[in-house]
């Protein structure tokens, strides 16, 4: 069934220079854990790294000075590894840590500054979290944890059963509703607690390592579900994970994290084809560029008549590899519409790839 917008999108908020819409905005947010924030940040603003900070102050810097924005209807990666200080950023983005400095924005409004019930309205009609583990109330079918955040709103039970059913049946668990969790299998209790998280019609969604520990195949089957629902429901999404692959196949913007602070931010294409740092360039050097390039990375001007075969800007080089290989001829190359926007030839893509050989 095809997934409704409704009326929640927002519209009216500000934009940043993608020219689309901001949902949230993390604006200089800091975390220290400890019981002398003051003089720890004192002291990272002087330039202390954490270890020196641990040692005279007993203060852990968990997040450090960090900003940016998440467009509406964009999935925005934070990836590092553990203890990097992905998971503290989630929770101070969703107010579940307090920020010890800075602000958080959701729709313009500052949730730094709202009180407890502020807050609580806010997490129950705007925002869903779902986390590596499940969560799931054992004593509950299906339906009844699916609908749970209904319940908690003060929904009439015949509206929030037939709104939980419509969701449980995008995330493919219909007929198993009446079912309890523990007769479901790990990826189809993550289904649930997906179809949980969206049975409010959240503005944002917040994963947090949300596939790590099931095993390889269901985590790639609720990855490709996760795209295949975004796809048609264009939530916003920020996805906390360890692991770069992940990362780029659900990113449309990519954030590395490094001791409480971004190293880099941008596109995969970006971060493959210039890293900035020699800890960005570690996390890049063994990705294919040609399953991750697209061809809009090597597209140039040209004629399209002269052209032997027609891709798309989305398809990967990868894709387009063949065509150029079997023909002496350029690839054309279309927009999204179908429209003619250059050309794509073997000198570009040996460019692009040279550093792999």
């Amino acid at each position: 069934m095809p997934w409704e917008r409704s009326s929640w999108y927002i519209t009216d908020v500000s934009e940043n220079g993608s020219g689309k819409p901001v949902c949230l905005e993390v604006d200089h947010v800091w975390k220290v854990f400890g019981n002398r924030p003051e003089r720890a940040l004192a002291m990272a603003e002087d330039g202390a790294n954490r270890a020196e900070i641990l040692s005279s102050t007993g203060c852990t810097v968990g997040v450090r000075d960090v900003s940016f924005d998440v467009n509406v209807g964009e999935t925005f990666v934070v990836m590092g590894l553990s203890g990097s200080g992905k998971s503290t950023l989630i929770r101070c983005a969703a107010r579940l840590n307090e920020v010890t400095k800075g602000r958080v924005l959701l729709d313009g409004e500052d949730l730094t500054a709202m009180t407890e019930e502020q807050l609580r309205n806010v997490r129950r009609h705007k925002m869903s979290m779902v986390f590596q583990h499940f969560g799931l109330f054992p004593h509950r079918r299906v339906i009844d944890n699916a609908a749970y955040g209904l319940e908690v709103q003060g929904v009439e039970k015949n509206e929030r059963i037939e709104r939980a059913m419509k969701v449980l049946e995008v995330v493919g668990l219909k007929g198993w509703e009446n079912h309890y969790p523990q007769q479901l299998s790990g990826g189809m209790q993550q289904r649930v607690g997906l179809a949980r998280a969206l049975t409010v019609e959240p503005e944002i969604l917040f994963f947090d390592e949300p596939f790590s520990a099931l095993d390889p195949l269901i985590r790639r089957d609720m990855q490709d579900e996760l795209i295949r629902l975004q796809e048609s429901m264009q939530r916003t999404i920020v996805f906390i994970t360890h692991d770069f692959a992940e990362a780029i196949k659900l990113g449309d913007r990519i954030a590395i994290m490094k001791d409480g602070a971004f190293d880099q931010v941008g596109s995969a294409a970006e971060l493959i084809t210039d890293p900035q740092t020699d800890y960005v360039r570690e996390f890049t050097k063994d990705i294919p560029k040609t399953k991750v390039l697209t061809a809009a990375a090597v597209t140039r001007p040209g004629d399209a008549n002269g052209a032997g075969h027609r891709v798309h800007l989305e398809d990967t080089i990868e894709t387009v590899l063949p065509h150029l290989l079997n023909h002496t001829s350029p690839v054309a190359v279309d927009d999204a519409d179908g429209t003619f926007v250059g050309v794509v030839d073997r000198a570009a893509v040996a460019n692009v790839l040279e550093d792999e050989t």
